[in-house]
């Protein structure tokens, strides 16, 4: 009961059918043709059990990005990879490191295991490297860093990433969270720190850029020690066929993640630049999403009911410690356009 239920953003509004949702940072432009096509294939054979090594999309994953298949875990999303992950590393009288605004299920799976999540304050909403070192003890296990972050969109540099990795050496495993690792051009989403150190594990996502929420399917990637200890603890059948099915012909859909990426990176300047033009804080995003941050948590709730009222849905931030916040997801030009609408008509500004 020490475990704080996850609360997941709004969907809809009472009394309307209308509604933009930028709350969830769904890819606006849905999934692959070839993995929605690929999903009603395999209804075919709906009797059958799925296979239990993930064998073909294991390769797919490592073909794409250039990895071992055998180092390669698959879940129920990549929560479940991190679950497995505290799981196998942490547990009663152990401590969790997470940041001061990182993602809200880390505290519940150190809790879930028994151990204690120890939160780190971070710097301008970005994560401090020398924080995280400076509150390592004998009893830290894991330390969950989410990269670009949510729901700040900050990066952390590659060569604090290595240095973070290099200081927790011989004291804790680094766990790389890159669930919007493909929102960043050029980015290898820490698979080049797992090579560097056998201290850390990288985790990704279908749920973002691929635009497969709704089946839940995520991967991890470490060394071989790692994902023979997390195979122990995953189910034999945690992913359907039509998962597998999905996922393998998403990821080898280059062009489709290749557009979405180059979209969101359109329209996700642009956004920014508006919110920023009226006045309204707005770091630079490295994800499919923005950070709005107003004067304070009165002009953001003001602002949220501003745009309900013109039936779009955004996430308030306040349980993450950021309740001047809303975190807006980039959707496609007509929905980033009407966000900037509705937002000049309540700052009052053209």
């Amino acid at each position: 009961m020490d475990i704080a239920l996850y609360v997941s953003g709004e969907s809809a509004i009472a009394g309307r059918a209308d509604v933009l949702k930028l709350s969830s940072n769904e890819n606006p432009y849905g999934c692959s043709d070839k993995a929605r096509a690929a999903y009603l294939a395999a209804a075919a054979d709906l009797h059958r059990y799925p296979n239990t090594d993930h064998g073909a999309l294991r390769r797919a994953i490592g073909e794409i990005h250039g990895l071992d298949p055998d180092r390669i875990v698959c879940g129920v999303g990549s929560d479940e990879v991190l679950q497995f992950i505290a799981q196998a590393y942490a547990g009663t009288g152990d401590e969790i490191i997470t940041t001061e605004h990182g993602f809200s299920m880390y505290p519940i799976l150190a809790h879930a295991v028994g151990a204690t999540p120890v939160t780190v304050g971070e710097r301008e909403r970005c994560i401090d490297v020398d924080a995280i070192l400076a509150a390592v003890t004998d009893k830290t296990r894991i330390v969950f860093l989410a990269n670009p972050a949510n729901p700040t969109g900050t990066m952390v540099s590659e060569a604090d990433l290595d240095r973070l990795a290099a200081g927790l050496k011989g004291r804790a495993l680094l766990v790389h969270d890159g669930a919007y690792a493909e929102f960043v051009d050029g980015f290898d989403g820490g698979a080049g720190l797992v090579e560097a150190h056998d201290n850390v594990i990288m985790t990704r996502t279908f749920s973002k850029i691929h635009g497969l929420g709704g089946l839940r399917i995520g991967w991890g990637y470490a060394r071989r020690e790692v994902i023979d200890v997390l195979n122990r603890l995953r189910q034999p059948f945690n992913l359907s066929q039509g998962q597998m099915a999905a996922a393998e012909a998403a990821i080898r859909d280059v062009e489709f993640t290749t557009r979405c990426r180059e979209e969101n990176a359109r329209w996700r300047s642009w956004l920014t630049d508006a919110l920023r033009q009226m006045g309204v804080g707005c770091d630079e995003s490295h994800a499919n999403f923005v950070l709005a941050r107003f004067a304070d948590a009165e002009e953001a709730g003001a602002a949220d009911a501003a745009l309900k009222a013109d039936g779009i849905i955004v996430r308030r931030v306040t349980g993450y410690g950021l309740p001047e916040g809303l975190r807006i997801t980039v959707g496609d030009e007509a929905a980033c356009r009407r966000i900037i609408a509705v937002l000049a008509a309540f700052k009052g500004v053209r």
